[in-house]
């Protein structure tokens, strides 16, 4: 990673960070969607914190709070696939492609303009958990800042999933594609309840998904528990290197189409 690698980076993340700031209709469903989720939540499956074998410490509010983060920073990756399709639509994907040598850098661009933007909109979803009954005064300083890089990390998955999608298919309307398979895969973790309420195959399903483990540490942090941390920092990574390798493939794709 040279110094003209890192300056089209920085560049790319600059100007998308600034349209994204411009431009209401781009940065307020990012905040919107999930405040509509945490807050409907929280309010109308308060009571499933008092179902037998709930034993989560702190409120619901708390439970369902990192499912909302995780959220949040997840489908803030998804909002820049559909970046990059517009812009290929418009050409300035193809003209950015011939005059950035090393085309990673374009990927790298895209992941620190989302990265920034998750840490915004996590910061604009926890004030208004904090309204309505948030507690984490049972974490430490360090646990939450862990609870927030586990959860930063989620854009960068998601991001790299929604690049590998639409650097291969260049075209917006092809965003459910995008889309599906990432809702799926966040609301088939244990979202509502405890993994061990689950049954059949949901826990089967639960169980062996990566997100889920990032969404049980996150909220072991909140109650001042490390359980499963280190299982959820094996997972985050292990999906971004998946994904690194498919978003890639994606750039490649693109190169070979002419940009």
């Amino acid at each position: 990673m040279n110094g003209e690698f890192l300056a089209a980076s920085v560049a790319i993340a600059r100007r998308h960070l600034y349209k994204w700031i411009k431009v209401p209709a781009n940065f307020m469903p990012t905040f919107i969607f999930p405040l509509i989720f945490f807050t409907g939540f929280a309010g109308s499956l308060g009571r499933i914190g008092n179902v037998p074998g709930f034993d989560y410490p702190a409120s619901y509010t708390t439970w369902i709070f990192v499912f909302s983060l995780l959220q949040t920073c997840l489908f803030g990756g998804l909002a820049t696939g559909f970046t990059i399709a517009a812009e290929f639509q418009t050409g300035f994907a193809r003209r950015l492609m011939l005059a950035v040598s090393d085309r990673r850098a374009i990927l790298f661009g895209y992941i620190l303009s989302t990265f920034v933007r998750a840490a915004i909109m996590s910061g604009v979803v926890t004030t208004v958990a904090f309204t309505v009954g948030l507690d984490m005064s049972a974490s430490t300083p360090v646990e939450v800042v862990g609870l927030y890089l586990l959860s930063w990390s989620m854009s960068i998955v998601g991001t790299l999933w929604a690049a590998g999608v639409m650097f291969r298919a260049r075209d917006p309307q092809l965003g459910p594609a995008m889309q599906i398979p990432m809702f799926i895969a966040i609301f088939l973790a244990p979202v509502y309840v405890p993994l061990a309420l689950l049954q059949g195959w949901l826990h089967a399903v639960a169980s062996a998904n990566p997100i889920g483990y990032v969404m049980t540490a996150g909220r072991n942090l909140l109650v001042g528990s490390t359980e499963g941390v280190f299982i959820a920092i094996v997972a985050a990574i292990s999906m971004i290197l998946l994904l690194t390798w498919w978003a890639l493939g994606g750039v490649r794709s693109a190169e070979r189409a002419g940009g």
